[in-house]
């Protein structure tokens, strides 16, 4: 028999061994839930995060035999949270959202309608529940640290605690649902999303690789990989499809294979990459690129170990953009299936998803540009009315901060038109603005609710719902909000 000595450091190295410790004890409590219950509603958000939350999720319920029904929805609003009470299930399971709604969902909880069992990252409303896993309760940063896909996982470790398997392999979505999120900096993940890396590593399911650092090594033609490269924008390069052919035919890399196809990142050999690299890097200081930008181009970067190379599922950020093209236009079925592995019927249907995705992504920046934005004293605003989709909305703004006539100083508020009288907005911040005090999520919740929406997030991103006629006085809220948060008001 083991001494009491003994059990204590058994449990403490059980303890070290969890991927997120600090966690541990809610992620159990939310899965012994969950195993009571033994039927429930999984309710997930529809962007990467969500899809791959949800999908983490489902894959932890197969296997621990569960009966569960899934459902995925824009927003967790009044009207949402009534119809999920209007169900038969005494439990649901939310997924990257829940937290934020906890003072929308409490009125049901208390009324006995069910027991929400919430596994997400963003800023919970003033509420209290039992089962409730999130790491802002234990001081971890939802916004880089931990995402809605990452507390999923943990619920998923915690489930195969007490099965047949720990789960592990599911770490490669949860870091599919981090980089998605935009957790990524440049060092890579940090924080508690080490400890998911970590998982994933062991397992098998991820490769861990310092690489260029631009979007689609994997998929993109090599003039378009470069001329792509907008975060860095080297000049003659970015944008410029003639000088990124110019720039490579230079080097002694042939830019096409055998058959007069051109060749892509990933076709290249090591010594090819970092005559690539260094060329590049060499380019941008000597045309003023600014360092951090510099030293940018080559970071940490993930690879699905089990995914087809040359493919957009090998690579974690083009894995992320190919499920966001799939919830985002009403088809998450799609993105659920491809994460849980179907590679034909459901795959095929993604892609062409992505490339209308892709497609509006780009008229909606080039709207942008061409319209430019309106400027208040803290903020800059665009409204896009029907022009872009209100799903993709503040992913178009993400992408014009920095653009032409788009300060990247100040935080940008986009607005789209949602239908039935309501206006979705979308905000994005920068790291510099957090770090200068900047919290989003209390912006739009605060100034949503003042002209009778609702809204929340994160510190760098967020989002609201706000009647349609409500604009004006919105962003004069939202100004006055950010006013006081930078200056320390």
């Amino acid at each position: 028999m083991a001494s009491a000595d003994g059990d204590a450091e058994a449990s403490e190295q059980d303890s070290d061994e969890f991927p997120v410790p600090e966690l541990r004890e809610r992620a159990e409590a939310c899965a012994a839930r969950l195993r009571e219950a033994g039927e429930f509603l999984l309710c997930s958000h529809i962007d990467a995060d969500g899809l791959t939350s949800a999908a983490v999720a489902t894959a932890a319920f197969e296997r621990a035999g569960f009966d569960f029904e899934t459902a995925f929805f824009k927003q967790l609003d009044a009207d949402a949270v009534a119809s999920i009470a209007a169900t038969d299930y005494d439990v649901v399971c939310f997924t990257d959202f829940g937290s934020g709604q906890l003072d929308v969902i409490a009125p049901h909880e208390e009324a006995g309608e069910f027991v929400p069992v919430i596994a997400d990252h963003h800023q919970p409303a003033d509420a209290e529940t039992e089962f409730h896993l999130n790491p802002l309760l234990e001081g971890l940063d939802g916004a880089s640290e931990l995402s809605g896909a990452g507390a999923s996982y943990l619920l998923a470790r915690a489930l195969g605690d007490a099965a047949d398997t720990d789960n592990r392999d599911l770490a490669a979505l949860a870091v599919v649902g981090a980089v998605g999120d935009m957790q990524d900096g440049d060092g890579g993940l940090s924080g508690a999303n080490e400890g998911l890396v970590a998982d994933a590593v062991a397992a098998g399911a991820l490769e861990e690789v310092t690489d260029l650092a631009l979007y689609g090594r994997q998929t993109r033609p090599l003039p378009k990989l470069l001329e792509y490269a907008s975060d860095a924008r080297i000049p003659g390069i970015s944008n410029d499809q003639a000088g990124a052919v110019e720039f490579l035919s230079e080097l002694d890399v042939p830019m096409k294979d055998a058959d007069g196809e051109w060749r892509r990142w990933v076709d290249l050999d090591a010594d090819e990459r970092r005559t690539v690299a260094s060329a590049l890097i060499r380019r941008a200081v000597s045309s003023g690129v600014p360092s951090e930008r510099v030293d940018s181009l080559v970071a940490t970067t993930y690879v699905l170990a089990d995914e087809e190379p040359g493919t957009e599922l090998r690579d974690v950020s083009e894995f992320s953009t190919l499920l966001n093209a799939t919830a985002r236009y009403e088809r998450a079925d799609v993105g659920l299936a491809v994460c849980l592995g179907d590679r034909d019927e459901a795959l095929d249907r993604a892609r062409t998803l992505l490339r209308n995705h892709r497609r509006n992504l780009s008229e909606g920046l080039q709207w942008v540009t061409n319209e430019g934005v309106e400027r208040e004293e803290h903020v800059q605003w665009f409204d896009a009315g029907t022009r872009i989709r209100e799903t993709i909305v503040g992913i178009v703004a993400g992408m014009a901060v920095g653009a032409d006539g788009v300060s990247a100083r100040k935080p940008i508020v986009a607005f789209a038109d949602k239908g039935d009288g309501e206006t979705k907005v979308s905000a994005r911040g920068s790291g510099f603005l957090v770090r200068e005090g900047l919290d989003l999520s209390a912006v739009m919740r605060e100034a949503s609710r003042a002209v009778g929406g609702d809204g929340g997030g994160h510190d760098v991103a967020a989002g609201a719902t706000i009647p349609a006629d409500e604009r004006e006085a919105f962003i004069a809220a939202v100004d006055e909000l950010v006013g006081e948060q930078i200056s320390g008001e």
